[in-house]
């Protein structure tokens, strides 16, 4: 890195590995990158409104300063901070147990003729309403892998599941997702 080189303009895995000498300006970087993500996906996990999303990313962050020196890959260190910030998240759910509120994504300058936006934001509704009403365990597992895009392994290790459980409970899921979805088609 020259000295007119930002932090920021640094790779992820250049990142990790000053983060791991302890340079806490190159994880401030990391969080700052990646910590909106991480709260979107608790969230999304969590539902909305309660700070606890934000709770969870804090204690994500918390852990993965702690632990920095043990990634394994520091290029995909994304979805290591992915799976810390889930397991906050299904921590406090747990603690929790109520069913999540998963609401629209915000429109982002759209383009579209507001007719379109408009449907569009009716589906995600109707696509919150749905997982808002899934079962806590298939809500989990379908959030983890529809929007966070994790794998069955990482799934199954982040819930306690077998890897057989996670499908068969992302099946049950993606099939009532699919059914209630139909009139939107």
């Amino acid at each position: 890195m020259t000295e007119d080189q930002p932090l920021s303009s640094l790779s992820d895995g250049s990142l990790v590995e000053r983060s791991a000498d302890g340079d806490t300006a190159a994880f401030g970087v990391l969080i700052r990158r990646y910590g909106p993500l991480m709260r979107a996906y608790a969230a999304r996990i969590l539902g909305y409104g309660d700070g606890e999303a934000d709770d969870a990313v804090q204690e994500a962050s918390l852990q993965a300063w702690q632990r920095i020196d043990r990634v394994e890959d520091p290029d995909r260190v994304r979805s290591w901070l992915f799976r810390i910030a889930a397991n906050k998240a299904l921590d406090r759910l747990r603690r929790r147990h109520p069913h999540l509120d998963l609401e629209a994504v915000p429109e982002v300058g759209d383009e579209r003729p507001v007719d379109e936006v408009v449907i569009t934001r009716m589906q995600v509704d109707e696509l919150a309403r749905i997982a808002q009403n899934l079962p806590d365990a298939q809500r989990a597992v379908w959030v983890m892998r529809e929007v966070g895009g994790a794998s069955y392994a990482e799934i199954a290790e982040e819930t306690g599941m077998s890897t057989t459980a996670v499908r068969g409970a992302l099946a049950r899921a993606r099939r009532t997702v699919l059914e209630q979805m139909e009139g939107w088609r």
